[in-house]
């Protein structure tokens, strides 16, 4: 990896972990004397209180910290894309019911295991645009949304910084993109190069980096080519081979700053 683009991701980790190390200092030490705060309504619970200070500390923590994290790498990614990718915001287009009819139409066979995910089946769908398409138009919030102007590709993802997607969830999460896929679509209409790529990923592979990704479920309605898991996403945001190596190795460093901050919290609650 080039010189000043590493030293710009390390930046980007060091500030995002900084910046979510002082928050969570700020936000508990604001709660210590709130009898409905977070951790005290956990100290109430005597028969978790029983198992002692250090496991009703992360019993009380570990689920708020989980979901504010995954955020904070969600947002890292973004940034981290801003130095390779333009980093797009909400979709304002249209979407046809044949396009909605098509997207069902690929899912339902996906269910019954017709056919198996396949980026043809929506990729190389056309369909007439009529004249007026006013009570079709629709404005779609999404939180990465990637366009390189070198290759005029446009990408969308579904990134679970948690790692992992309820099996209950998969058609939604699909279905979501595929809509996201024909608004855009719409929306270049006009541009006959652009290419639109979607993207289900997860922020580290819950199986374990490097190791096959065995969520069967979710694959059921994703193709191989739309998978973006653990490395293979940070290394699509950094545009680069060695993208997830840099981005973990500076997270090394800085998640000291994290541990420092957990034992401070530890010692406002239990002196």
């Amino acid at each position: 990896m080039e010189g000043q683009k590493k030293k710009a991701i390390q930046a980007l980790v060091d500030t995002a972990v900084s910046a979510f190390s002082e928050g969570l200092v700020c936000r508990y030490s604001n709660e210590v004397d709130d009898v409905n705060g977070v951790i005290n309504m956990k100290k109430n619970n005597c028969f978790i209180a029983e198992l002692g200070d250090e496991f009703m500390f992360y019993s009380a923590f570990v689920r708020s910290f989980d979901s504010s994290f995954g955020n904070v790498l969600e947002k890292m990614g973004n940034n981290i894309a801003m130095l390779s990718y333009e980093v797009r915001g909400d979709i304002n287009s249209f979407i046809l019911p044949d396009q909605t009819q098509r997207i069902a139409s690929v899912l339902d066979s996906y269910v019954k295991r017709v056919t198996n995910p396949d980026i043809e089946h929506y990729s190389s769908y056309s369909c007439i645009y009529p004249r007026d398409i006013t009570s079709y138009k629709r404005n779609h919030v999404t939180d990465n949304y990637f366009y390189s102007a070198e290759k005029n590709e446009h990408y969308l993802i579904e990134l679970k910084a948690s790692g992992d997607l309820d099996n209950k969830k998969s058609r939604a999460e699909k279905s979501a993109l595929l809509e996201e896929y024909f608004l855009l679509k719409n929306q270049l209409k006009d541009d006959k190069t652009a290419k639109i790529k979607i993207f289900f990923g997860t922020a580290y592979n819950k199986f374990g980096e490097g190791k096959p990704w065995k969520q069967e479920r979710v694959k059921q309605f994703f193709a191989e080519g739309e998978l973006l898991i653990g490395k293979d996403y940070w290394n699509f945001v950094c545009d680069d081979v060695e993208g997830f190596d840099v981005v973990f190795q500076q997270y090394v460093i800085s998640a000291e700053k994290i541990k420092i901050a957990l034992n401070k919290i530890k010692e406002m609650y239990f002196k």
